[in-house]
């Protein structure tokens, strides 16, 4: 009904930056909120960015100050613009979206397929 494709991961060296792309499409009436998660090896994963429908924005300690969550202008994208990268930042980063769908006045989640975000010392 709904997918979730990221975009945007790859190799960098440290202190550099990435930006990631999440775009949502399918049965969608609307949005309430899209987040970035990641999961680093051995670790579980971990909210790292969140923007809600009004657009307030909430972070992990870790990333505040260099990471930061945005939303299209067509509202189904979101994006995650990481500056000042660290070896620890190194992790798949997950697309979250809790979405009400046409076809029934329900949230439902979704998840992006990942990307993967390697940051090289």
């Amino acid at each position: 009904q709904v997918q979730l494709v990221e975009s945007g991961g790859g190799l960098v060296q440290a202190g550099g930056s990435l930006r990631l792309s999440c775009a949502a499409s399918g049965s969608i009436l609307s949005i309430n909120a899209m987040d970035w998660y990641r999961q680093a090896p051995g670790k579980q994963r971990e909210l790292v960015a969140a923007m809600a429908g009004g657009g307030s924005t909430n972070y992990a300690n870790s990333v505040k100050g260099r990471f930061t969550i945005s939303r299209g202008n067509a509202k189904n994208t979101v994006y995650l613009q990481m500056n000042s990268l660290k070896p620890e930042d190194t992790a798949v980063y997950y697309c979250n979206a809790r979405v009400v769908v046409t076809t029934t006045p329900k949230e439902y989640t979704y998840w992006g397929q990942g990307t993967q975000v390697t940051v090289s010392t």
